[in-house]
């Protein structure tokens, strides 16, 4: 692996902070069983520390522990072993995140577009996805709630959310935990992280992550390694409590993704005529991608101040600002070939800052939260397409620029009927503004001045302003019944709502009449700004959820089972089709089209359970567990409604989410040389999915299952642990997303002549020894 400067900042960055936690003071080992996993996971999901046993949601939750145990590379790992979920790395990049639950989310990064599920860290919303691939490091837990959230804190998510928390800061004694990842394809990871009391009230932290691996693959046409990783990113914090019951906290992150763009692989050869004829690879990991104009490049960072005040044993109040913001660049190569057919370097630039105030209540029979939440953000996407083989220079510039503005009040709160009997009632009232300007360009010359291009514009495709608001109020309901410390029966109704915009690709000149027909695409240059308005925005999309669940923790044996109806309507469907200008039967350029489709009805069940099926077996301190977790969801279009005003139901399909999800975890511990042996094995299970709403067999996931497996020995006070992981343990080959630009029927090119059907995969089969000490 070659030196870079990123390296020489890593290595300076775990230096300073491994030395200043060794100088600072005398660092003592940890206490023997400061490791261990307590039996009983503690999640915050409600705004108060609950066990998972005593919270009437749909949970799921992992410990830093658990997932070190099962050597989790970043997030997208926990989609493996929790039901109907889907979390991807989207298209052509290692950090941008696609997230569905339960048949709900957001495909499309480009700005105008809300997500599905929310992505908080520390309590802190995500309003965009790029970055949003989060690593694994200097984690306490992470926390996933499945169905619609919003009357409890943050941004109101129709899908469900995801909790990424990060360790705090030992308030007693310096820390410091050093981790060294080595394994297949090169990898290489230095992790460092530290704390530091400075006097009685004050203390600070830091952790930093240098990750690096090799490609999986080969570009054959520039040299580049092909899913390669080379990631440095670190966290800063401090915290004052100047009383017991007063505390701040000030938390700075920052992540640098320089890794190559992921080419995808062609799945099928060039399209006849093309001057170049091109077999498909037989290696997945390889491609032909020619787009260089620009390199890839992810930068977020964000900083975020909270604070928390007990005013008494009733009365809790609490706050927190932050600010953040990312820019992207990446080299998309549509087509995957060195001609630039299909070639689309972009540009995607994210700002957000936004504040919450919580005041919590808990006494001898109600306990909630009541709170504001506020957001402002902007988000600019910038794209070319170029188009050479249409036309030499041919290009399809898109401006889109997106600010939000939002605000919104909600209150949770439980009270207790009886001594097993519970009512929750919540509320969230929302208003969303947002506006846009979408600027559609066609270039001639090449690539535009924004990637260093020498094209000039010839012709305005789009130049639109639009400005919409929207205002909702989401009620949620739920009954708990405890009969007994082991049992939790809950029944609950909660709404969701995401908000309405516009699309940033929609061409104005393509608007269909509508004042005609209202059938059909147009290149007749349509000016009734009522059509154009209509073609460019999208209302917002609503889901009623009803859940009925049953938590059950014995001496031995738990479960949670969660059955869910969900009733999802005026669904957002974004796509791009290609339109022929001058009717000469060639698309030379494209116009995004976001439709509210209609409704879909989505009805599942998920079963998540734990056995000990070893303490009346083994003797000496053995135990072996086992953990499953199964999700069934049946989910179809009552109504879609196209582009071309029909109706195609019966033709289409809920998109990134199997019928059918399923995992298995079997672990076994036992004492070994002084300390103990955790070696586990896991095997999950995906049900057939489709990438977009219409099945495409060609572009489109079989059922397929993946084979994980550890081995892990702590040292019996804590300071060492070994290591050992093997994911996709049978090398499974397997598409998590892709590009469609071709007939479904005929694969005929419908943009660019070359074809594009294209599938980006995910990791093969790899293996990870690693190395850690704590003091």
């Amino acid at each position: 692996m070659k030196p870079t400067q990123k390296m020489t900042r890593a290595a300076l960055l775990l230096s300073t902070i491994a030395s200043t936690m060794l100088i600072a003071a005398p660092v003592q080992a940890q206490q023997a069983g400061d490791t261990a996993t307590s039996d009983v996971i503690t999640v915050t999901a409600r705004r108060r520390e609950e066990s998972l046993q005593d919270v009437p949601l749909a949970v799921t939750a992992y410990t830093g522990d658990q997932l070190e145990a099962m050597g989790a590379i970043n997030i997208l790992a926990v989609a493996e072993t929790t039901p109907n979920i889907t979390l991807e790395a989207s298209r052509g990049t290692n950090s941008t995140l696609t997230a569905f639950i339960r048949g709900v989310g957001q495909q499309d990064p480009v700005a105008g577009f809300e997500a599905g599920v929310g992505m908080y860290i520390d309590d802190v919303y995500l309003n965009r996805p790029q970055a949003a691939v989060l690593d694994i490091y200097d984690v306490e837990r992470i926390e996933v709630l499945r169905g619609p959230q919003g009357t409890l804190y943050g941004r109101n998510t129709i899908g469900g959310a995801i909790k990424y928390v990060t360790s705090r800061i030992d308030p007693d004694a310096p820390t410091l935990t050093a981790r060294l990842n080595v394994g297949s394809y090169g990898q290489l990871d230095e992790i460092v992280s530290g704390s530091l009391p400075l006097g009685d009230t004050f203390r600070v932290g830091a952790a930093v992550a240098n990750l690096q691996r090799d490609g999986f693959g080969t570009n054959l046409t520039t040299g580049e390694e092909n899913y390669n990783k080379d990631v440095l990113g670190y966290r800063v914090s401090a915290e004052w409590e100047p009383t017991a019951d007063l505390l701040f906290r000030l938390a700075y992150d920052s992540v640098e993704d320089t890794s190559n763009a992921r080419g995808g692989h062609r799945l099928i050869p060039s399209a006849p005529g093309y001057p170049t004829a091109y077999p498909v690879l037989p290696n997945v990991f390889d491609t032909r991608a020619g787009l260089d104009v620009v390199e890839q490049s992810v930068e977020s960072d964000g900083l975020a101040l909270s604070a928390e005040w007990t005013i008494n044993e009733n009365w809790t109040v609490r706050g927190n600002l932050s600010q953040r913001q990312d820019d992207s660049t990446t080299p998309i190569d549509f087509d995957n070939l060195p001609e630039g057919d299909l070639d689309v370097p972009a540009i995607y630039t994210n700002e957000q800052s936004s504040g919450e105030f919580q005041v919590l209540y808990e006494g001898d029979r109600l306990a909630g939260v009541m709170g504001y939440y506020t957001l402002d953000a902007n988000a600019t996407t910038v794209f070319d397409v170029l188009l050479d083989n249409v036309l030499a220079g041919l290009n399809a510039q898109t401006f889109g620029d997106v600010d939000t503005s939002t605000w919104s009040v909600f209150a949770n709160f439980t009270y207790d009927l009886t001594d097993t009997l519970s009512l929750t009632l919540g509320g969230r009232y929302t208003e969303d503004e947002r506006t846009s300007r979408v600027l559609r360009r066609t270039y001639l010359g090449g690539f535009s001045e924004y990637f260093g291009g020498a094209g000039f514009p010839i012709a305005v495709t789009s130049d639109f302003e639009g400005s919409n608001s929207w205002d909702d109020f989401s009620p949620t309901v739920s009954l708990s019944w405890q009969p007994s410390s082991s049992n939790n029966f809950y029944a609950s109704y909660s709404q969701g709502f995401k908000g309405g915009g516009f699309d940033p690709r929609g061409q104005t000149t393509a608007a269909p009449d509508l004042n005609a027909n209202g059938i059909g695409l147009s290149t007749n240059g349509v000016s009734d700004p009522e059509d154009i308005y209509d073609f460019m925005a999208f209302d917002p999309e609503t889901v009623d959820s009803f859940e009925l669940g049953w938590k059950y923790q014995g001496g031995s044996y738990s479960h949670a089972i969660a059955v869910f109806y969900m009733d999802y309507t005026d669904i957002q469907v974004p796509g791009s089709v290609g339109v022929d200008t001058d009717n000469d039967g060639i698309s030379d350029t494209f116009t995004g089209v976001t439709t509210n489709a209609g409704a879909a009805s989505i009805t599942g069940i998920e079963y998540e359970g734990t056995l000990d099926i070893g303490s009346d077996v083994f003797t000496g301190g053995d135990s072996l567990n086992l953990a499953w977790s199964v999700g069934l969801l049946d989910g179809s279009y009552d109504e879609f409604i196209n582009a071309f005003g029909l109706d195609i139901s019966p033709l289409v399909a809920i998109q990134n989410t199997p019928d059918a999800t399923f995992s298995a975890t079997l672990s076994y511990m036992t004492p070994l040389a002084g300390g103990e042996l955790n070696a586990s094995t896991t095997v999950s299970y995906r049900g057939d999915s489709t990438q977009f709403e219409i099945p495409f067999p060609e572009l489109d996931q079989e059922a397929y299952s993946l084979w994980n497996a550890s081995v892990v020995w702590d040292s019996e006070n804590g300071a060492w642990q070994l290591g050992l992981h093997g994911r996709n343990l049978t090398d499974e080959e397997y598409r998590v997303s892709g590009y469609d630009f071709v007939n479904n029927d005929t694969y005929a090119p419908e943009l660019g002549t070359s074809g594009t059907l294209v599938g980006y995969y995910g990791n093969p089969r790899t293996i990870t020894a690693t190395l850690a000490y704590r003091y």
